[in-house]
Formats: structure tokens, sequence, C-alpha cells
């Protein structure tokens, strides 16, 4: 088999196309995410904590004057951005949270009803034949 024809054999199985699909929908899916996280929550735990941005939040490592932007800071040399890793930590237990909320949904949704109980392996006809069967092994 050559290595083009083996490629083609490989690209074209069904789990690679499903993973090519869920690559793109997943990057879809993570803007969306994104935007709630962004746009509809953090606006809302910035109105809770008092309007504070956490991003712009930072310990001047080279010096800078006080009251800089972090973007400004970083020009300037060094910093300790804790803002930043707040912000980004508390995206990440949000995203996780709604995350969670949404396989939680779908997994409840999947849930099949109970499966009828099976019927018995043995009939009343073998039954009677295995009865048969052990009182000729008797005699």
């Amino acid at each position: 088999m050559g290595f083009f024809s083996e490629f083609k054999e490989f690209a074209v199985k069904g789990n690679v196309v499903d993973l090519a699909v869920g690559v793109i929908i997943g990057g879809a899916f993570g803007k969306i995410v994104d935007s709630v996280v962004n746009d509809l929550i953090m606006p809302l735990v910035g109105k809770v904590v008092g309007g504070l941005d956490f991003s712009n939040y930072y310990v001047a490592l080279a010096g800078q004057a006080a009251g800089l932007t972090l973007a400004d800071a970083k020009k300037q040399g060094a910093v300790f951005a804790y803002g930043s890793f707040i912000t980004v930590a508390l995206n990440f237990a949000i995203l996780a949270f709604i995350i969670f909320l949404m396989i939680k949904q779908i997994n409840r949704l999947k849930r099949e009803e109970p499966a009828a109980p099976a019927a018995p392996a043995v009939t009343p006809e073998d039954i009677v034949l295995l009865r048969e069967i052990r009182d000729s092994l008797k005699k």
C-alpha cells in the first residue's frame, strides 16, 4: 500500500471527519461562550464588586509611575500583572460552571428510559426437556 493511498484511507475515515467537525463546532462554541462571559457575566460581576476592573491591577517591577494602565506599564518594563490572572481565573471558573450546566442538561436529555426486563433465557419447553434429560441420566 502506497503512502498516499494509506494517507487517503486515514483522512477519509469517519473518525477524522468527526474530529474535524468537532474542532470547527468547538471553535464557534468557544466564541459564543467567550461572549457570554465577557459581555454578559463579567459586567455583572464588575457591578457587584463596585465597578472594579481587575485586569488593570499590577505591581510595577521596573519603577513605573503610579496610575498607568497595564498596557502602558508593560511598555515601560516588567510588571506583576496579578489582576489579569484574577480576571482569567474568574473567567475560567464561570466558563467551567456554564459548561457543567450545559453538559448536565445534555446528559439529562440523553438519559434513556429504563430497559424492559429481558425475556427469560429458558422457555417452559426447555425446562421440560431438561427435566427429561435429568431423569434419563439418573437411570
